[in-house]
């Protein structure tokens, strides 16, 4: 039986007027990459957000590594997020700093007592996982689009977290870097044996990455399974209607 990493349970979550997501149900298996794949607005985001604890669902239940995130107090919702890593759609780097130091940002806060040498080993070798060794002293000012998306998920590695949550991480770039990064997603999760969820609009990012998929259309998951299970076998109108709408980016 497939040990179940994150479940979610008719999860319901407004904005005033607008109903984003109106009962999902969704299971994220261990070592597995699961990309949710849905147009812009459609609640993807949100969805991840519920799961880390940066919003509250109006009903349901989002149960991460076993914890009910909505009970933990904060102090057990920061050690939850220590096992979670987070690569935001901008890569949200620190322009004040260079990559070592937005690289040893999440260690100073996080880990006691590393010694100067363990803290260089520990930023060295996820700089080369990502294949960016070379850019240790650069500011982000510095770096093209998706050389700054592999410093964002380098520097959510280097706590080696259990899951990985990757927020829209094609976004902006062009059709060669985003194949890098859907190749650099594979990469991780055979490396750090991470189990990961990937938010995306982008087909082929969710080809080449997904293990299975999720289709969130209006508010609910209109389809799940293999990409091709989804896409040239489903009989549910409303996913080929989804396959139809001209909102692919590559």
């Amino acid at each position: 039986m497939r040990e179940t990493v994150i479940q979610v349970r008719n999860l319901v979550k407004s904005f005033g007027d607008l109903d984003v997501l109106k009962g999902v149900d969704l299971d994220l298996y261990k070592g597995e990459n699961l990309v949710v794949l849905g147009k812009s607005g459609s609640g993807k985001s949100v969805l991840i957000k519920i799961m880390v604890g940066l919003l509250t669902q109006d009903e349901g239940s989002v149960k991460v590594l076993g914890k009910e995130v909505k009970d933990l107090s904060q102090k057990d919702l920061n050690a939850l997020r220590l096992k979670i890593g987070f690569s935001f759609q901008a890569s949200a780097l620190y322009d004040s700093m260079t990559v070592r130091e937005n690289l040893e940002f999440p260690l100073v806060r996080n880990v006691k007592n590393l010694s100067k040498s363990e803290k260089n080993q520990l930023v060295e070798e996820v700089l080369d996982s990502v294949g960016l060794s070379g850019t240790i002293n650069q500011m982000p000012s510095e770096l093209s689009g998706g050389q700054r998306k592999r410093i964002g998920i380098a520097r959510t590695l280097i706590l080696k977290p259990e899951i990985m949550l990757y927020d829209e991480p094609t976004a902006g770039l062009d059709p060669i870097t985003c194949m890098d990064i859907n190749n650099l997603i594979n990469q991780v999760n055979e490396k750090y044996q991470t189990t990961s969820i990937i938010i995306t609009h982008d087909l082929t990012c969710a080809k080449v990455t997904g293990d299975r998929m999720a289709v969130l259309l209006d508010g609910v998951f209109g389809a799940k399974g293999k990409f091709e299970e989804v896409f040239q076998h489903a009989q549910d109108g409303r996913v080929k209607s989804f396959y139809d709408y001209n909102f692919i980016t590559q």
